[in-house]
C-alpha cells in the first residue's frame, strides 16, 4: 500500500508539471517565448573549478585571477585633474541613444542597477545623468567606483578534464551607469575614427556600416578577380592572441594624441583602462574586490573600437594582394603565377605583421593559423603531380586545407557554396529538434508565436551566408525539404498539403522567393553604402551610379580588361550578359541586381551623410 501511495504521488507531481508546462506554452507572449526555449534546451550545473594542489576557495580565485588576469606593469595615472577645453557638451538626447542601445534583460554588475531603471529615470528626470556624466567628460576621469565589474566563473563545455584555469572562461558584467558614459564616448570616437590615421580603410569590424559581410565580400571578390587571368592565389588566416587584454594605454593614448582626438576623449581613455577591479563569482567564492590589469575591459561598449585603433598599424600592403581585418582576424592574399612564391609573399608577410604586433605588445596566434590555395572549379591535377604546398611560420609548418571556416563563413578551395550550406543546414536542423518540441501537434505555443521563432531564430540560422554565397540546386533542395518541415510546424497541416496552401497558411515565403530578396537587399545595401568607409563598395564598377566617385586602388580590375566582357562586366553600364552566377564577379552580380531599383532613384540615396566625409 505504501509503495502504491509513493508511485501515486510522484506520477501526481509529474502530471502537475506535464500540465504546469502546456499552460506555460499556451499562455506564451512574444517576450517569453525564449524564456521556453532556453527551458527547453535545459540548464546544466555549473562545475566548480577542481584545480590541482588547492585547497580552498580563496586559492582558486587566486589561480583563475592569475590565469585570467595575469599582473602587468601599472601605468601612470595623473594625479591632478583639469576641465579640457574645446569638450561638447553633453546631450540628453546622447544619453537616450546610448540607453535606446541597451537591452533590459542585460545582466548589470556590481552596482546591480539594470538598464530599465535608467530607462525610467532618463526620461523622467533628463539633466541628472547628463550632469552627472558630462563633468566626468569634461574633466577627462573616470572614477575608480565606477570600474568595479563581476567576473562570472563558467565552465567552457566539451573539456576532457576540469583541473586547469584554462578549462574555463569569465563573464565580464560591468556597472550600466560606466557603460551609459562608454557609449557616449564610442558614439563620439566613431565619428572620427574614419580619418585614415586612426583606423585602416581594410578594417571591417567595430564600425558603423561595416560588418562581416563585406569583409567576406571583399575576399570573395578579389579572389574571384585574381583567378580571371590564370593566377595563382593563396590566404593565410591569422588570429591576434589575445588581443583586448594586451592593449598598452600609453601606446593607445599616444595614437589619438598624434591623430589628433580631442585632448578630454584621450584624457578618459587614458584614465579609463587602468586601476580595475573585479571580482570572480562562483560557488564558494570568496565574493572580494581585487585590482586586474587589463587591456580593454570585456563586455565595454568602447573596447572593439579602441582594439581596431590599437592594431591599425598592423595592417601591411601587398603587391597585387589583399590584406583585410576583422576586428582581431586576419585575411591575407597574395597572388603571383605559383603557389610556391604565394607563400614565400605570406611568409615575409607574417613577420612584418609579427613585428609590428611585437611592437605593440600583442602576438599572433599560430596554433590558429590556417592556409587555402585558391582554384578555380575546372582546374585539375595532372597524375603524379606534386602536392600543394605549405608554409612553414615560427617553426611550425601548415598544410593548406580544403576548407576554411572565417566569420561564419565556410569556403572551399574551388569557392564552392555547398559545404557551406551544408554547415547552415545542420545548424538549422538542430535549432529546429529544440524549438519544435515546443509547440507539438494540437498543444503547445500559438501558430503566431511559432511564426516568430521561424523567422527570427531558424531562418537567420539556415541563410546566414546566402547574401554572398548562392546554394547549388540540389543543395537548394535539400534546405526547401527542411524549410517545409518548419512550414507545416508552423501551421500544423496535415504532409499531404499542397505547397503553394502551406507557405499561405504559415505566412512564410518559400525559400526560392526569401534568398533573392535577401541578395536584393544586399545589394542596395552594398551600393548605398560611402565607398570611402566600406571596402566591398569600393570595389564597385567606376562606371556605376554612387554618390561618390572614390574607389580602391587595389581592385584588380586592371588585371581583367583583356578578357571578354560576356564573361564578367567591367562596366556599371553594360547589361548583364546571360551566364551562369559564378562566371561573375561577386560584387559586379550585385550591383548588377540593384540597378533596376535605383533607376528611379538618385544615386545612392541611402547614404548616411554622417558617415560621409566633409
Amino acid at each position: 500500500m505504501a509503495r502504491l501511495s509513493k508511485q501515486g504521488y510522484f506520477k501526481s507531481i509529474k502530471a502537475a508539471k506535464a500540465q504546469h508546462w502546456i499552460s506555460f506554452l499556451a499562455d506564451a507572449t512574444p517576450r517569453t517565448i525564449w524564456k521556453a526555449k532556453k527551458f527547453a534546451v535545459g540548464r546544466v550545473t555549473p562545475r566548480f573549478p577542481n584545480l590541482p594542489d588547492v585547497t580552498s576557495p580563496e586559492e582558486v580565485n587566486n589561480a583563475l585571477l592569475a590565469h585570467f588576469f595575469p599582473p602587468k606593469p601599472l601605468p601612470i595615472v595623473p594625479s591632478i585633474l583639469r576641465p579640457h577645453k574645446g569638450c561638447d557638451p553633453l546631450l540628453p538626447s546622447e544619453i537616450s541613444a546610448a540607453l535606446r542601445k541597451c537591452s533590459s534583460s542585460s545582466a548589470p554588475g556590481p552596482d546591480t542597477i539594470p538598464y530599465s531603471v535608467w530607462k525610467r529615470v532618463h526620461p523622467t528626470a533628463p539633466r541628472l545623468l547628463t550632469d552627472i556624466l558630462s563633468r566626468l567628460l569634461k574633466f577627462g576621469y573616470h572614477p575608480v567606483s565606477m570600474k568595479k565589474a563581476n567576473g562570472i566563473v563558467l565552465d567552457k563545455p566539451g573539456k576532457a578534464s576540469y583541473d586547469s584555469p584554462a578549462s574555463f572562461r569569465v563573464i565580464v558584467l560591468l556597472q550600466t551607469l560606466s557603460k551609459i558614459l562608454e557609449r557616449v564616448v564610442a558614439s563620439r570616437l566613431s565619428l572620427i575614427a574614419r580619418s585614415p590615421k586612426l583606423v585602416h580603410h581594410n578594417q571591417c569590424g567595430s564600425l558603423p556600416a561595416l560588418s562581416s559581410f563585406d569583409a567576406a565580400l571583399s575576399l570573395v571578390d578579389t579572389v574571384r578577380t585574381l583567378l580571371r587571368p590564370s593566377l595563382k592565389v593563396s590566404t593565410l588566416f591569422l588570429d591576434i592572441n589575445r588581443g583586448f587584454d594586451n592593449v598598452n594605454a600609453s601606446i593607445l593614448c599616444s595614437s589619438l594624441k598624434k591623430a589628433g582626438v580631442p585632448h578630454y576623449i584621450v584624457a578618459w581613455i587614458g584614465s579609463f583602462l587602468p586601476q580595475r577591479t573585479c571580482r570572480l563569482l562562483f560557488q564558494g567564492s570568496p565574493k572580494t574586490f581585487f585590482p586586474v590589469q587589463v587591456g580593454t575591459p570585456q563586455g565595454s561598449p568602447i573596447s572593439p573600437m579602441l582594439f581596431v585603433i590599437y592594431v591599425a598599424s598592423l595592417h601591411i600592403a601587398l603587391s597585387k594582394g589583399l590584406s583585410l581585418l576583422y576586428i582581431d582576424d586576419f585575411a591575407l592574399s597574395a597572388p603571383s603565377i605559383s603557389y610556391w612564391t604565394d607563400g614565400r609573399t605570406l611568409q615575409r608577410a607574417f613577420g612584418q605583421i609579427r613585428a609590428r604586433a611585437r611592437a605593440r605588445e600583442v602576438g599572433i596566434s599560430i596554433p590558429k593559423t590556417e592556409l587555402i590555395h585558391w582554384r578555380t572549379p575546372p582546374t585539375r591535377d595532372p597524375e603524379g603531380a606534386p602536392s600543394l604546398p605549405p608554409i612553414c611560420l615560427d617553426g611550425q609548418i601548415f598544410p593548406p586545407l580544403p576548407c576554411v571556416r572565417w566569420l561564419g563563413y565556410w569556403f572551399t578551395l574551388n569557392l564552392a557554396s555547398s559545404a557551406h550550406f551544408s554547415k547552415r543546414l545542420s545548424l538549422a536542423q538542430g535549432a529546429f529538434t529544440t524549438v519544435k518540441r515546443l509547440s507539438p501537434p494540437g498543444s503547445g505555443l500559438s501558430p503566431h508565436l511559432s511564426h516568430r521563432l521561424a523567422i527570427s531564430l531558424l531562418l537567420p540560422t539556415l541563410l546566414y551566408g546566402a547574401d554572398i554565397m548562392v546554394p547549388s540546386r540540389g543543395m537548394l533542395a535539400k534546405i526547401n525539404v527542411y524549410w517545409l518541415q518548419v512550414q507545416r510546424w508552423v501551421s500544423n497541416c496535415f504532409r499531404s498539403t499542397p505547397i503553394p496552401i502551406l507557405s499561405a497558411e504559415a505566412c512564410i515565403p518559400p525559400i526560392q522567393a526569401i534568398i533573392p530578396h535577401k541578395r536584393h537587399m544586399a545589394a542596395l545595401r552594398l551600393v548605398c553604402t560611402a565607398p570611402t568607409i566600406n571596402p566591398a563598395a569600393g570595389r564597385l564598377c567606376p562606371s556605376f551610379p554612387s554618390l561618390l566617385k572614390h574607389r580602391v586602388s587595389n581592385s584588380h580590375r586592371t588585371l581583367c580588361t583583356h578578357l571578354a566582357p560576356n564573361v564578367m562586366p567591367l562596366s556599371g553600364k553594360m547589361n548583364r550578359p546571360p551566364s551562369k552566377v559564378r562566371s561573375h564577379l561577386p560584387i559586379n552580380e550585385l550591383a548588377n541586381l540593384a540597378r533596376p531599383i535605383l533607376e528611379s532613384l538618385s544615386p545612392a540615396p541611402l547614404a548616411n551623410a554622417a558617415l560621409l566625409p566633409e
